[in-house]
């Protein structure tokens, strides 16, 4: 164990390196969360729209709890959402329409670090208290990510037709005059999706003009209202500054408020449940426990020595020598010669049936066949020698001769100690 704890040592270290790297790029300012995460201040994020959202005078706020249980008119922004059961009707439509070399074919959301283990999907029952939310006159914002159908859309009417990711970054235009839209001339943005509504009440709100194809829409669904979206990028940091898109954001936020609105993060990993390396990585955390992990690896090199065992100070050396005096003086003159011989036996046996695989209490025989056993049949003569050795000690030089073979036999147990000598049987027998 003395030669692998160096190994063991450097993996830790190697460990705790890769872990703290990790955790420390996790930790960047708003990396860590998810696509188009309102948390997010990378171009796929989401932090941009809220953030001029607020400072815009817009009561906005962040849920971090499920859709189980909804209170209030307040408007829900889902972005890049997936609902549980999504499906993709004709598979054909977007193998056509999808290229390899473009960046948003890819129908699922795209997720970083940990999201893709965390980040749950809307559930069926969520949908439907989301529906029934909608029906009682609450709007929501809903921004789709891909061309799959879900039972969301479903209920809405709304059919999705995967956009020719070959095409440019397409611009789009309102088609009428709407308070949706209100200041908007052009929006600037790369379509996923275009939008097929229902015959009745739905208004086109963006329009790819050239292909006459509805990229945003809103659809009435029982007392409330539905906006949605077939442009994620639309809502991404890196698309804000481009002509309208911010514009087109406040407009139809204003439209659909008065708010506050409440963007969804618990379907994009945030819960109001907290372990501590969420915390760590949000909060600069990781440092202190960097610094605590530094410190644990330090303690245990600190009390672990490398090489040969170091002999012991003067002082305890020549403290063992006087009471080992001490001892023999009190044994000689108490003549208790075969009780000392027992002890050393006692001694001896346990040491070596640690080596035997066995308890420190077995007997002196069955230590000996264990070692026999485990191929060290000089460990199992030697110690029958001793034990039939202290059962004839009447005398000092008789004990002295029994500790020195105890002795003798206790280098024996490694083999780095020194040479072997005689077997103790005939030496005894010629003493």
């Amino acid at each position: 164990m003395r030669d692998r704890f160096p190994l063991l040592v450097v993996g830790g270290l190697l460990v705790t390196a890769v872990m703290g790297t990790w955790l420390v790029r996790g930790a960047a300012r708003g990396g860590f969360a998810d696509t188009l995460s309102t948390w997010r201040a990378q171009p796929d994020g989401a932090r941009g729209l809220y953030l001029l959202a607020e400072e815009s005078g817009l009561p906005v706020s962040r849920r971090t709890t499920d859709l189980q249980i909804l209170h209030g008119t307040n408007p829900l922004v889902l972005l890049a959402v997936e609902v549980k059961g999504a499906r993709e009707d004709d598979p054909d439509q977007t193998a056509l329409a999808a290229e390899k070399d473009s960046t948003l074919e890819d129908e699922d959301v795209p997720r970083h670090g940990f999201n893709r283990l965390h980040v749950p999907e809307l559930s069926d029952s969520e949908t439907e208290k989301l529906l029934d939310h909608v029906r009682e006159g609450s709007n929501l914002i809903y921004v789709p990510w891909g061309s799959k159908e879900n039972r969301l859309l479903d209920a809405l009417g709304v059919k999705l037709f995967k956009a020719d990711t070959s095409l440019p970054m397409r611009t789009l235009v309102p088609p009428l005059s709407s308070p949706y839209t209100l200041g908007v001339e052009r929006v600037e943005a790369k379509v996923q999706a275009y939008l097929t509504l229902p015959e009745q009440g739905a208004v086109p709100v963006l329009k790819d003009e050239p292909l006459d194809m509805t990229v945003a829409a809103v659809v009435p669904y029982g007392a409330g209202k539905v906006l949605v979206v077939g442009a994620p990028e639309l809502a991404m940091n890196q698309a804000l500054g481009r002509a309208d898109n911010a514009q087109f954001w406040l407009s139809a936020l204003s439209a659909l408020g008065p708010g506050p609105f409440e963007f969804d993060e618990h379907h994009h990993g945030f819960t109001n449940e907290r372990s501590i390396v969420d915390f760590a990585r949000r909060y600069g955390l990781h440092f202190a426990v960097a610094q605590l992990l530094l410190g644990l690896c330090l303690w245990a090199v600190a009390l672990k020595r490398f090489g040969r065992p170091r002999p012991p100070p003067e002082s305890t050396r020549v403290g063992a020598t006087d009471a080992l005096f001490a001892m023999s003086r009190l044994y000689r003159e108490g003549r208790h010669h075969a009780f000392a011989a027992g002890l050393i036996t006692r001694g001896l046996t346990q040491e070596l049936a640690l080596h035997a695989g066995m308890p420190p209490h077995a007997p002196a025989k069955n230590v000996a066949e264990g070692l026999a056993a485990r191929g060290r049949e000089d460990l199992a003569n030697g110690l029958r020698a001793v034990v039939r050795n202290a059962e004839s000690v009447s005398g000092e030089s008789d004990l002295q001769q029994l500790a020195t073979r105890a002795a003798t036999l206790r280098q024996r147990i490694h083999p780095s100690g020194p040479p072997e000598r005689a077997p103790l049987a005939s030496t005894h027998e010629e003493s």
